[in-house]
């Protein structure tokens, strides 16, 4: 279950406590759910109490209490606990939840996290002539369009889209390189243009974000040769219910936060949103570590056959490839299955 799944969720749950007449309140159009703060437990964490006490006339305590019963009953949430002033902290089974994550991607492919939300909307960019400018609004264009949105982009008139500029042009890199250069820094942020960018070894994040990709793609062959695919009838993603190898854990949290991320361009021409192509290749770097991290266990060693186990930790893996794929796609820069 993603952030964005789980929410809805939380959504299903005040509209059947307004409907049961056990609160009155208009209910909201989004909840936010996030990583639980401190003190805080399990999976995801929600103020949607806090945020409907007063309007409902009750202590954000009662409204909390009321809500934990509605929610404890949604598909894939295991427990509700309430802390502090009245925040839901929810439980998710991990084993369904890990299982259904790596099914989903593995059949939605490079659209996974795109959705129709912003279908109907139109967002207006105007940017200078400026490279850095001009290849922000870009990416801007195709998360938005992730989300069923569209951007227009413009020149001229009152410029709401200004990065910091590049200091030099970046063609010298390479169209990957360069953008990733014009990318990678917040917008308020100098971004460098060096050779740098195109150093093939770990201390380039761009690199290890496409080596991880690649990687992926080799395991996926090497499999093959090995007579265990994730696709047929062998296949038993199930068995990725609980992460066995060293980074599955961080992996399947990444995975799942990766809907959240397109989303976050969504409040354009709003300055935090302008941030969201910088929140995707951090985003993607912290997959790619985490990918690199999982895929030494993911094949069987000397004479060990290759069992369910492998089969989910290659579905694992083939998931982690297929997100970096797409977020790269977003990006503009391509995904080679060779490195």
């Amino acid at each position: 279950m993603t952030p964005v799944e789980l929410s809805r969720s939380v959504l299903h749950a005040v509209r059947c406590a307004v409907d049961d007449g056990e609160l009155n309140v208009v209910v909201p159009s989004r909840v936010v759910v996030g990583r639980p703060g401190p003190g805080g437990r399990g999976d995801y964490a929600t103020n949607v109490a806090l945020q409907l006490a007063r309007p409902a006339g009750q202590p954000p305590l009662r409204v909390a209490a009321l809500l934990r019963a509605y929610l404890a009953r949604e598909a894939g949430v295991t427990d509700v606990e309430i802390t502090g002033p009245g925040f839901l902290n929810i439980s998710l089974d991990r084993a369904a939840t890990s299982a259904a994550l790596v099914r989903r991607i593995l059949r939605e492919g490079l659209r996974y996290g795109h959705t129709d939300a912003l279908a109907g909307r139109v967002f207006g960019l105007c940017v200078p002539y400026e490279v850095r400018a001009e290849v922000l609004a870009d990416v801007l264009a195709r998360m938005v369009g992730s989300q069923g949105g569209r951007v227009e982009v413009r020149h001229g008139g009152a410029v709401n889209l200004r990065p910091v500029p590049a200091p030099e042009d970046p063609a010298f890199l390479g169209p990957n390189a360069a953008r990733w250069a014009l990318l990678h820094p917040a917008p308020h942020d100098r971004p460098r243009i060096t050779a740098d960018h195109l150093v093939q070894r770990e201390s380039n994040p761009l690199f290890r974000i496409r080596y991880a990709h690649a990687r992926t793609r080799a395991v996926s062959r090497n499999a093959a040769d090995l007579g265990f695919t994730t696709t047929g009838p062998e296949t038993d993603v199930e068995a990725a219910d609980t992460p066995d190898t060293p980074g599955a854990e961080q992996l399947l949290v990444l995975l799942t936060d990766h809907p959240r991320v397109l989303a976050t361009a969504a409040a354009l021409p709003h300055a935090d949103a302008q941030a969201a192509p910088s929140r995707l290749t951090r985003h993607l770097l912290a997959l790619a570590d985490a990918t690199l991290v999982h895929l030494p266990a993911v094949l069987p060693r000397g004479d060990e056959k290759p069992s369910a186990a492998h089969r989910s930790r290659l579905a694992l893996a083939e998931a982690a490839g297929t997100v970096l794929a797409g977020g790269l796609s977003l990006l503009g820069i391509d995904a080679p299955d060779h490195l």
